[in-house]
């Protein structure tokens, strides 16, 4: 936090010269919050009341808890530019935690989400429970912008009625979110007592958004980081934009093919990667399905969309997520960079670069689409989200034959496309063992 006056009328860019960097403050935390699932948001008493978008999954059974609490205290408020507008506004929000229960099932690693809320409301978008449980992470949604928490109050008054990031109405267009970020982190490094990790022991803490909490990400650390302590160990900005400064915190920015619109791209650096993955969606099938039962439970039903095509992708960028994360780790902890990974292609009118199936050429190529059983691809057109989704048309038996013959042939496709995944660094074993259990299920049989 900077000085306690309430404006800074010549306040300084990042790029003005000025006294080191500031401290971040430590937040004042509350909780656990009362409250659980199968409450009611309208409850009038918060001990009837459950999170928002509480999970569905049945974490004790993986030695996993979920919680959340509230933070508070007070936070400066910065432009896109990175202009320091005031000092010391007061703020209350909150976190949602999903953590191992124990020391033992930790890595030491949390990913720190900012909550993305395009659609209007939290999104735990970067959630994907069997490769951050599998792997040992803790997960913890961080609620930064002014949309989310305000559809937090209205939906459950009681729980969520008093939380405030915009200075009770003077700053509507998420000035202190940067701060309120920064804060949350600090707090997700202390122990005992109400800290939200509880007794864990935290050796690195990572900033990880999706979409458009990458790019508010990107202003962060371009913008507001080099003016600030550092807190974060490094940063994920996936399916989103990327900072252009050379800072000393490692990026690593993964994207499907719905968001590499263009060749023009970066080069990696010691401290930037840049992975393509050739077939997924920006939100693709995975995360949909995740999510529709739990917006039907919060919201009365899930949204529907008429796309131009069947939407979708099956092409699990978590998979390349999961990997992303451990080289991240081991990148801010030992200095080892991520395997370098080849671009998605394109042709010279500027279009992407299909093969006679009409897949992607390029880029990191998941068994779905180096022994594909369907069309997935990253684009999509029509209404609202339709662009974001991809597309997903499955094969037919007689193309199936064409292309593989027989089922065990099939199974070896996969088999060696992931092998080749495994040794480049771009797959972890055990969602390899889930595309190998998945491919025996497959079925050439005319119908």
């Amino acid at each position: 936090m900077s000085a306690p006056n309430s404006s800074v009328p010549d306040a300084k860019g990042p790029d003005a010269e000025g006294p080191g960097t500031q401290p971040v403050a430590t937040p004042t935390v509350e909780g656990p919050v009362p409250g659980a699932l199968p409450g009611s948001p309208s409850a009038p008493d918060v001990r009837d009341t459950y999170p928002w978008l509480a999970t569905n999954i049945d974490l004790a059974a993986r030695g996993y808890v979920e919680q959340e609490f509230y933070l508070s205290g007070q936070a400066d408020a910065y432009d896109t530019s990175g202009r320091l507008l005031a000092a010391d506004v007061p703020y209350k929000t909150r976190i949602i935690v999903r953590r191992p229960a124990h020391q033992a099932r930790f890595n030491g690693t949390v990913l720190a989400e900012w909550q993305n809320v395009t659609a209007g409301y939290d999104l735990d978008a970067l959630w994907s429970a069997d490769q951050i449980m599998r792997a040992g992470y803790a997960w913890v949604g961080i609620s930064a912008q002014r949309v989310g928490v305000n559809q937090l109050r209205g939906w459950s008054p009681a729980r969520y009625g008093d939380l405030d990031v915009t200075g009770g109405g003077r700053f509507a267009a998420d000035e202190l979110s940067y701060d309120i970020y920064s804060q949350a982190a600090k707090a997700l490094r202390a122990r005992g007592g109400h800290a939200p990790l509880h007794r864990l022991k935290v050796d690195t803490v990572l900033a990880i958004g999706a979409s458009q909490s990458a790019g508010r990400m990107t202003v962060y650390y371009d913008a507001v980081l080099p003016q600030i302590e550092s807190v974060f160990d490094g940063f994920a900005n996936i399916v989103g934009g990327a900072p252009t400064r050379a800072g000393t915190e490692p990026v690593f920015q993964v994207l499907s093919e719905t968001d590499v619109r263009s060749p023009a791209r970066p080069a990696d650096t010691d401290r930037f990667r840049r992975w393509e993955v050739a077939g997924a969606a920006h939100s693709g099938w995975a995360g949909q399905e995740y999510r529709r039962p739990l917006l039907t439970r919060d919201l009365g039903a899930a949204p529907t969309y008429n796309c131009d095509q069947p939407p979708y992708s099956r092409v699990p960028l978590t998979h390349v997520l999961a990997a992303a994360y451990d080289h991240l780790t081991r990148w801010a902890e030992r200095g080892t960079p991520p395997p370098a990974a080849p671009p998605l292609e394109f042709n010279p009118d500027g279009t992407k670069a299909r093969d006679e199936l009409g897949l992607a050429r390029g880029g990191i190529r998941v068994s779905q689409v180096a022994a594909p059983t369907a069309l997935n691809t990253g684009d999509n057109s029509g209404e609202g989200f339709c662009r974001l989704f991809g597309t997903h048309l499955p094969f037919d038996q007689t193309r199936l034959r064409t292309l593989y013959r027989t089922e065990s042939r099939y199974v070896a496709a996969v088999a060696k496309a992931d092998a080749t995944n495994l040794r480049k660094g771009y797959l972890l074993p055990g969602d390899a063992a889930q595309n190998l259990k998945d491919a025996l299920t497959v079925d050439f049989s005319p119908r």
